[in-house]
C-alpha cells in the first residue's frame, strides 16, 4: 500500500514522505481500516512538527480522522491509532471506538464530521450549556473547527457572530450561517462585538485560536459569559486574568474533548447520535472546500498549518490496494 512517513519532526511539506508500505497490523482490540477520506486537522500538523501532546515514535503516518471500511463491510468514522494514522490507504483503529458513517454523508462529508463537530458540540452543550437565543461569538468561523461551531450554533438556535481574516473567509462565514461576520483584518473586532450585540457582548465564545482572540473574547464576553478554550491555532497560550473573570462575572472553560474517549465514551456515542440527526436533516453538514488525492496530502497538511484553508480539506482515497 501507499503510505505518507514523517521520519523527522519539521513542516508537514518538508518532513512528510510518500512510500510503498505494509499493510499494518492490527493488534488486540484493534481492526484494520480501509481509508475512503482522510480529513486534515490542524493536529496533524502539530504531529508533523513534534507539538503534538502524543508523540507518536518515529516514523509514522499522521492523519487523525477518517471514513473507511472494515473488513466485514461496515462504512465506519473514527480516530486511527497512531502510529497508523490515516494518510495511507490502510489504517489501524480501536475497534470500540469506531462509529458508523451517516448514511446522508459521502466519504470527506463523514470522515469531516467527528473531530470538529464533536468538539464543537462538547463545548457549546455539554460545557457552555448555549440556550437558543443566545449570542455565540466563534473565533476563525471559516475553519474546520470554526465552521462546525456555526453551524451547531444556528441549529442550536443562536445569533451567531464569526469572526475571520479576510474577505475570502468572511464570504464563507456568510454563507455557513453567520448572522454578523467580523473581518479581524480590517475591524476592531472589540468594538464590532460591541455594536452588534448592543453593548451586551457574546453570551458564549467559541475560541479554537488563543493568542489575541482570548484579548479580545475577555473583552467582549457578556455578564455570566463563557469562555470555551478549544485550541492554539494562533501558536500562543494566553495567561488569563482570573481578577477580570471575578469582577466581570464570566468563566473560562476548557474543552479536550479526547478525554471523554477514556472518561465517558458513552457520551461520545450519544453526541454521534444527535450529530447523524442533525446531518440527516441538513441541519448541520460539513464545509469540505478541497478535496485532493493521497499524493498531494503533504501540501493539503502545510496548507491548513499555514492557516490557509477554509472548512476542511479531504484526502479521498482512490481504490486501495
Amino acid at each position: 500500500m501507499q503510505a505518507w512517513h514523517v521520519h523527522e519532526n519539521g513542516e508537514p511539506g518538508e518532513v512528510m514522505r510518500l512510500a510503498e508500505a505494509e499493510r499494518p497490523t492490527p493488534g488486540d482490540g484493534q481492526v484494520l481500516v480501509r481509508v475512503r477520506a482522510a480529513n486534515v486537522n490542524f493536529p496533524d500538523a502539530l504531529l508533523c512538527r513534534g507539538q503534538y501532546q502524543i508523540r507518536p515514535p518515529l516514523p509514522f503516518t499522521p492523519g487523525v480522522e477518517i471514513c473507511g471500511e472494515t473488513e466485514d463491510g461496515r462504512r465506519v468514522i473514527g480516530n486511527p491509532a497512531l502510529p497508523y494514522g490515516g494518510f495511507a490507504e490502510y489504517a489501524v483503529a480501536d475497534a470500540a471506538a469506531l462509529l458508523p458513517a451517516p448514511e446522508s454523508l459521502d466519504d470527506a462529508e463523514a470522515a469531516a464530521l467527528h473531530i470538529g463537530y464533536q468538539t464543537g458540540w462538547f463545548g457549546l452543550h455539554r460545557r457552555a450549556g448555549l440556550q437558543a437565543g443566545e449570542t455565540l461569538l466563534v473565533h476563525a468561523a471559516a475553519g474546520g473547527v470554526g465552521s462546525a461551531a456555526v453551524q451547531l450554533g444556528k441549529a442550536a438556535g443562536a445569533t451567531v457572530i464569526g469572526v475571520v481574516g479576510g474577505a475570502d473567509k468572511a464570504a464563507v462565514a456568510r454563507e455557513l450561517g453567520c448572522d454578523a461576520v467580523i473581518d479581524r483584518r480590517t475591524e476592531d473586532v472589540v468594538a464590532a462585538v460591541k455594536e452588534a450585540t448592543g453593548g451586551r457582548g457574546a453570551d458564549v465564545i467559541y475560541d479554537p485560536v488563543g493568542g489575541e482572540a482570548y484579548t479580545q473574547s475577555a473583552k467582549t464576553v457578556a455578564f455570566e459569559g463563557r469562555i470555551v478554550v478549544v485550541g492554539f491555532a494562533s501558536g500562543t497560550i494566553p495567561s488569563p486574568a482570573l481578577n477580570h473573570a471575578l469582577v466581570k462575572n464570566y468563566s473560562i472553560l476548557g474543552l479536550h474533548w479526547g478525554l471523554y474517549n477514556t472518561k465517558n465514551p458513552k457520551l461520545v456515542q450519544h453526541c454521534h447520535d444527535q450529530l447523524t440527526g442533525l446531518a440527516a436533516r441538513g441541519a448541520i453538514k460539513p464545509l469540505v472546500s478541497e478535496r485532493v488525492p493521497l499524493a498531494e496530502a503533504a501540501t493539503a497538511v502545510q496548507k491548513v498549518a499555514d492557516g490557509r484553508s477554509t472548512g476542511r480539506i479531504a484526502v479521498v482515497m482512490e481504490e486501495a490496494r
